[in-house]
Order: C-alpha cells, then sequence, then structure tokens
C-alpha cells in the first residue's frame, strides 16, 4: 500500500508566543529540533526524541509535531500496530494506530492536540484507514491535571472526536481491565467494506460478544 503523505503547516498565537504545528514531519526535520523537557509521559525526552525520529521514517510513520521555534512542544504519531499486539493479528495494510499523542505541560492550554489532530487527518489524507486509538488510565496525567478518572476520559472522548473517531466496543483485555479504559476508531470514508469487517474479527475474539 502506497503511503501518501501531504505535509501542512500552521502558525498559532497563543499566551505562550507564536506557536507552529506542522507535519507529517521527516527524520531529518526532526534531528534539527530539540525535545522540551516536559515530554515525558512515555519516555525520557531524549529517549521519545529518538523514538518520534524511528516513526517518522517508517513508509506509513506519520508524526505530527507542534513546536516553539526550535523546541518541539508536542506530538502525534501514527504508525503499524506491534506485532507483538493482538492488533496487528489480521495484517491490514490499512489500519494505523495512533500510538500516541503528547503536550509540555506549560503548552496546554492553547488548544494544541486538537490542532495536531486536525493536521494529521487535513485534506481527506487518513481516508484510506482505519485509524484507533487504545486509552488506558495508567498513562494519564491525572496527577499534574488534578482530574478524576472520568473527567479525563471525556477529556479524550472529545479530542479524540474533534476527528470523528469515536468509541468502539471490544473484548481486548487491557482495555477490558478497566472501564475507564477505551477503543477510539475513525474509519475512513474510502475504506472497504472487508477492511472493516476485519477489524471487527480482530476487535472481538470472543463471537458471541457481538
Amino acid at each position: 500500500m502506497e503511503h501518501t503523505k501531504l505535509y501542512r503547516v500552521h502558525d498559532m498565537a497563543a499566551h505562550q508566543g507564536n506557536l507552529t504545528v506542522e507535519g507529517p514531519v521527516d527524520e531529518s526535520c526532526l534531528r534539527d529540533l530539540l525535545m522540551h523537557e516536559q515530554l515525558d509521559a512515555f519516555r525520557v525526552p531524549r529517549e521519545q526524541h529518538h523514538a518520534l525520529i524511528d516513526i517518522a521514517s517508517l513508509p506509513e510513520g506519520r508524526v505530527i509535531i507542534a513546536r516553539d521555534e526550535r523546541v518541539i512542544i508536542g506530538y502525534v504519531t501514527f504508525h503499524y500496530p506491534d506485532e507483538c499486539e493482538r492488533w496487528s493479528e489480521g495484517g491490514m495494510k490499512d489500519l494505523l494506530e495512533l500510538g500516541a499523542i503528547e503536550v509540555a505541560d506549560n503548552y496546554r492550554s492553547a488548544g494544541l492536540g486538537r490542532q495536531m489532530l486536525r493536521a494529521a487527518f487535513e485534506d481527506g489524507q487518513l481516508d484510506d484507514y482505519i485509524v484507533f486509538t487504545t486509552e488506558y488510565y495508567w498513562h494519564w496525567d491525572l496527577k499534574n491535571t488534578q482530574m478524576s478518572v472520568w473527567d479525563y476520559r471525556k477529556m479524550m472522548e472529545k479530542l479524540m472526536k474533534t476527528v470523528d473517531m469515536v468509541w468502539f466496543a471490544t473484548d481486548d483485555p487491557e482495555i477490558c481491565a478497566h472501564p475507564a479504559n477505551c477503543l477510539m476508531v475513525r474509519i475512513g470514508n474510502r475504506v472497504p467494506l472487508s477492511s472493516a469487517e476485519q477489524f471487527d474479527r480482530v476487535r472481538f475474539r470472543n463471537r458471541f460478544m457481538y
């Protein structure tokens, strides 16, 4: 499957200054930028920077970033599901995982999460894919936001609905491990019915549940 990536860039005025949202960016662009020290939700910033470079180098990989001049202050990643996860079982070439979305603490009031997602889906460039994300409460920044699990869940659902991602049922054990966890999905309008049916078979192993 050919992966067409349409680069887009948007300038934003925020109380932190003039910010830029752009992508998908390539690995050479990422190498020239610095990582904000607060981007540590998944790895220490230096390791996360390397992970972004690795994802951008994948044929299907997409990295959308928000930056303040030369400092990356937020990112969204898209890639094929990890081979060790159930979501890769169907071997689907038109299934992409929204693997991570993160914004540095000091910039969270600027609406960067919404802007990065919109840039990722802009001009129908992901309409050939089923895009999914697995939301686990143990990845959420409950401590710094002082939000309850349920309020954070509502916030994440609202964020994903910005690009028409909606809740889908599944019998995946990790998602079912806590009622706040959820699977969010967007099926692009050019995705064939056969792919949607294959995805149904992946998200449900116990057929009696749907």
